[in-house]
């Protein structure tokens, strides 16, 4: 049996030129399946939760192929890759909801840094101290699912120096949130940011790894991982999932993996110690992904990304062949060896190519890929 999982994917729709377009407003209207974000030029679709992956894939890549259909009808639209404003419109919000009071706050507080495209990866985990123990531990790696994910290397047309533009600018709220100790200190903790204001529901908890849950704080069954850039590949998609999976999956049955109990760091304030090791991370993945230098969780060691990631691979590669799901895995090497999206754009840039004519090219890559997919999914739907 393996643990269920699930995606919320948020994409930007435009031109096959680059330029990002607002039409969530006609999408969520006239397709099932669809959300609005607040600003309307991305939108949002969630699979159901699975078991396997083979059906993780269709439920990717069918929302995706429904809408590439739509927007063809509306006119010269299609999907856009990447997790910021490429090419231009980063200095105006354009709401997609206009009489939502909650997005009047989130446009006035943060502006057009919220408008960005990620990835949201949802694991099931129903026992509530072993899904705050899952937190604990994917909060202080969730660096490495970032450098493996990033895709946001331009901003307005213009390289800005960082691999995830996205989380550098991205505003975490609250500004600092702990690594929780239990369910009880989750509980606790989010009813005191709701009475200060500093959450403005329970959903306004934007940080790397949430619990999640359809009462939150009380009802809980899942973790939801927040910092991957959008990874527009199933396929390299998966393998990211598989990694989390293979690693909870390692932590389940050794509980012992906890960073509050296997961390070196001082006793006395090591819950503090890991928060800002882990924040300081985030911002270093996000500068420069797979080439990063972290510091190890578990003793503060300075380690590359890269290199952290090849070592959880290998230690999580047996559980994930025990369980049935090594094949899906195994993308993650191409990953390591190839460079996430941000580093083959770059790649590309210093061979001579412009931001646009990059942006072009990967939306025409994601296409293809696309009708590549087809066959394949009607193949797994039929089965």
């Amino acid at each position: 049996m393996l643990l269920s999982k699930g995606f919320e994917v948020e994409m930007y729709t435009g031109t096959p030129q680059g330029r990002v377009v607002g039409l969530s407003d006609r999408i969520v209207a006239d397709l099932d399946g669809f959300v609005r974000e607040p600003d309307s030029r991305n939108v949002e679709y969630t699979t159901a939760p699975f078991c396997r992956y083979e059906r993780l894939l269709c439920a990717l890549v069918r929302p995706r192929v429904e809408l590439r259909e739509y927007l063809k009808n509306l006119g010269d639209y299609t999907v856009i890759p990447g997790s910021t404003l490429p090419l231009e419109g980063s200095d105006r919000f354009y709401r997609s909801d206009p009489n939502n009071p909650y997005h009047d706050y989130i446009e006035q507080t943060y502006g057009t840094t919220v408008v960005t495209a990620s990835i949201h990866i949802n694991i099931g985990i129903s026992d509530l101290e072993q899904l705050m123990r899952a937190c604990r531990l994917i909060r202080v790696e969730a660096p490495l699912y970032l450098a493996l994910s990033a895709s946001s290397p331009f901003l307005n047309g213009q390289i800005t120096g960082n691999h995830s533009t996205r989380w550098r600018m991205f505003p975490k709220t609250p500004a600092h949130v702990p690594l929780f100790e239990s369910h009880r200190h989750f509980v606790q903790w989010t009813e005191a940011q709701l009475v200060l204001g500093t959450m403005q529901n329970v959903r306004h908890l934007w940080s790397s790894v949430r619990p999640n849950g359809d009462r939150r704080p009380y009802n809980l069954n899942r973790l939801e991982l927040r910092i991957c850039d959008l990874v527009t590949d199933p396929i390299s998609l998966l393998a990211i999932t598989a990694l989390l999976e293979a690693r909870l999956w390692q932590l389940l049955n050794d509980p012992g993996l906890d960073p509050l109990e296997m961390s070196q760091l001082p006793a006395g304030n090591r819950a503090e110690e890991l928060v800002v090791l882990t924040d300081a991370n985030e911002q270093a993945a996000a500068h420069q992904s797979l080439d990063a230098q972290l510091r190890h969780w578990q003793d503060g060691r300075p380690i590359l990304a890269r290199d952290w990631i090849e070592e959880i691979y290998q230690e999580v590669w047996p559980v994930a062949k025990k369980r049935g799901f090594s094949c899906f895995l195994s993308p993650l090497k191409k990953i390591l060896r190839e460079g996430n999206s941000a580093q083959q754009w770059l790649k590309m840039h210093s061979g001579g190519l412009d931001c646009q004519s990059i942006i072009t090219q990967a939306i025409q890559s994601m296409a293809e890929q696309e009708r590549d997919l087809e066959d394949k999914l009607c193949q797994l739907l039929a089965a």
